[in-house]
């Protein structure tokens, strides 16, 4: 195996040996539940009301507590936390208390929020490393859609102000962006494979994460008990809880033209479409042998910077199994019919990468966009700014994940067949 854990830097080796007492006193702390909700509610100064503070007739306790009683254990007992993943972990699970607990406040103070109407949001789904972040990315460019910052996301209560100069100048883009960095310092070379800020288009799923129901942690951590739970669990709360989050977001600007993005949408297509029936899906493909090499290094990288236990194989070989059998399964909705066609839009990467603006105009006429020269020229100097940029470099080799090509190539092949997809020559 050529994967090797990448270096950290002198200060975070300080931390996990135990010489940084400030934060590996706040480190020992119990991972419990009554501790993190009565903790968060003293940062909001909440005065204890149970676990009643954070919940609503929309959002119940069970809802709640369930995948909190699931991942916490599976926190202590199976995520062999460093210190300094300890206290990323126990800041990061105390955020989204915090920012639930004013969710629920302010749906109680404003139940009208829940009218907020989301028409037809575009979703970009795909498998990860698929070209789903830059064709995310282009269609942020144009004027008339709206897409959520990383900010926005972690911290939307109360709602953003629609004046460009005071949404800019908003005090959680600072909160955001020093959450969002903070692993980039902890692993060298993280930023060159995924970067991260508070100002740049984000992931809906950390929507979702207010349920605890969010490949968030599955990506951060080894739990397997919580991701075998995950994998079999109702997302309806988590895509409930994510529109709720767009219609806070909203509250101040009127009707929004959404573009969201996530991979984990293509587990849950059956479930997005229940929460959301006039969505517009752009579905991205791959050869998933490709996919699999580059997202098994993301993984690892972003769990190094809370473990210093990582089992590169075993983060492949799960993978190879979740996305076969979701792959899998858009294949057999897609044949049977079981998906309405029309809310969907599928591309290749090879084209994309060889057109971009033809996948992007034939993604606007399936769907019935006008794409504005306005937008146009935005998406092409994007395009342009990225192609004379030095580029970022992530080294990944499928080779490292110890499975057999020759079988993983014949699991994937009725996908690969079903949306016409080649493979790619770049195994080694």
């Amino acid at each position: 195996m050529s994967w090797q854990p990448p270096a950290r830097p002198d200060w975070v080796e300080a931390i996990n040996a135990g010489r940084v007492a400030p934060i590996s006193d706040e480190a020992d702390l119990p991972l419990d539940r009554d501790l993190l909700m009565s903790e968060a509610r003293a940062r909001l100064g909440i005065p204890n009301g149970g676990v009643a503070d954070f919940c609503h007739q929309d959002f119940d306790a069970d809802q709640l507590l369930e995948p909190l009683d699931r991942l916490l254990p599976a926190l202590e007992q199976e995520a062999e936390l460093s210190v300094m993943g300890r206290w990323l972990s126990r800041r990061f699970i105390l955020r989204m208390l915090e920012v639930r607990l004013q969710i629920i406040a302010y749906l109680r103070a404003d139940p009208g929020v829940r009218d907020e109407p989301l028409p037809t949001p575009l979703f970009v789904a795909g498998a990860p490393r698929t070209g789903t972040t830059i064709l995310y990315n282009l269609l942020a460019k144009d004027p008339a859609h709206r897409v959520p910052e990383g900010w926005e996301l972690l911290r939307p209560v109360p709602p953003p102000d629609p004046d460009p100069a005071l949404f800019a100048a908003d005090p959680r883009i600072a909160l955001a962006d020093r959450e969002l960095r903070m692993p980039q310092t902890v692993v060298s070379g993280l930023l060159n494979i995924h970067p991260y800020s508070g100002r740049m288009p984000k992931e809906c799923l950390s929507a979702m994460s207010f349920t605890f129901r969010s490949e968030e942690f599955t990506a951060r951590y080894h739990v397997p008990s919580f991701e075998t739970w995950l994998e079999q669990c109702d997302m309806t709360p988590a895509y409930e809880m994510h529109r709720l989050v767009l219609q806070i977001l909203q509250r101040r600007w009127g009707s929004c033209a959404w573009v969201l993005k996530s991979p984990v949408h293509l587990h849950s297509l059956s479930t997005l479409l229940d929460v959301y029936p006039d969505a517009r899906v752009a579905i991205t493909h791959r050869d998933p042998l490709v996919l699999l090499a580059s997202l098994t290094s993301l993984i690892a990288n972003l769990r190094w910077a809370h473990s210093d236990h990582v089992d590169y194989g075993q983060i492949g070989q799960s993978h190879a199994v979740r996305y076969h059998v979701s792959l899998d399964r858009l294949a057999r909705l897609t044949e049977q019919g079981a998906l309405p066609a029309e809310n969907l839009h599928h591309s290749r990467y090879a084209q994309f990468m060889s057109d971009p603006m033809g996948v992007v105009a034939e993604l606007y006429a399936r769907f019935g966009l006008e794409l504005s020269q306005g937008a146009r020229e935005a998406m092409q100097r994007s395009l342009d700014d990225s192609s004379r940029g030095e580029g970022s470099s992530h080294d990944y080799a499928f080779s490292d994940l110890g499975l057999d090509p020759v079988a993983e190539r014949a699991h994937f092949r009725h996908y690969q067949t079903c949306f016409e997809i080649p493979d790619e020559k770049v195994l080694r």
